[in-house]
């Protein structure tokens, strides 16, 4: 069946001060709505439109030509931003527990480490894209990817994503991206992200 926009599971304002409302309004029904509209009439008629979107991505070597680009970039910005919402939370910040916590105390030395490593990925993508925490071969990595390209194309397990484009922020923090980068911290789910690193290393 054709993709389909999730809903936010909070309210727009759930995220302020870090995020305002209208950001979250025109980023959620405007921007995420268009890439999942953009990629269902680019596979309409194909052999893949009853396809997952997981699916689609992690097999765009296989879309046909014309379409392909289309296709890389709003099946992965529908794919890019479900998880974006779900990463994040009204109640979010503090620092992780369980595996997820050990995991991270073991590869980056401690949660502020792996903070800054994230944050400085996002600082140094040229232009727009996102930065992430990925597991690729069982362990955790940072990588970032431009544009709406997202690592699951790569053969990685994205956890963590943070939408670096400048409609993600603007409103808000116009062109300091460090420092909307460093109020995210304090939205984080970890609660999610946990999960979804059970899930990658099960």
């Amino acid at each position: 069946m054709p993709f389909e926009l999730p809903s936010l599971p909070y309210a727009f304002d759930a995220l302020e001060p870090q995020i305002d409302a209208m950001t979250m309004e025109i980023h959620h029904d405007r921007h995420h709505k268009a890439y999942v509209d953009n990629a269902n009439a680019a596979l309409a008629g194909t052999a893949w439109e009853d396809s997952s979107v997981e699916e689609v991505l992690t097999n765009l070597d296989q879309i046909p030509d014309g379409i392909r680009m289309a296709v890389r970039n709003n099946a992965g910005g529908h794919w890019n931003h479900s998880l974006f919402w779900e990463v994040m939370g009204p109640d979010g910040g503090g620092d992780p527990g369980g595996a997820l916590g050990a995991a991270i105390a073991s590869t980056f030395g401690s949660v502020e480490d792996l903070k800054a490593k994230v944050s400085d990925a996002g600082i140094k993508r040229f232009g727009s894209g996102w930065t992430w925490l990925v597991v690729s071969g069982g362990a955790l990595d940072v990588m970032s990817t431009p544009n709406q390209d997202t690592p699951l194309s790569e053969g990685t397990r994205p956890i963590l994503g943070i939408d670096v484009w400048e409609h993600a922020y603007y409103l808000g923090y116009q062109n300091k991206r460090p420092a909307y980068l460093e109020a995210w911290w304090n939205v984080v789910n970890w609660d999610a992200v946990s999960a979804r690193y059970e899930a990658a290393v099960s």
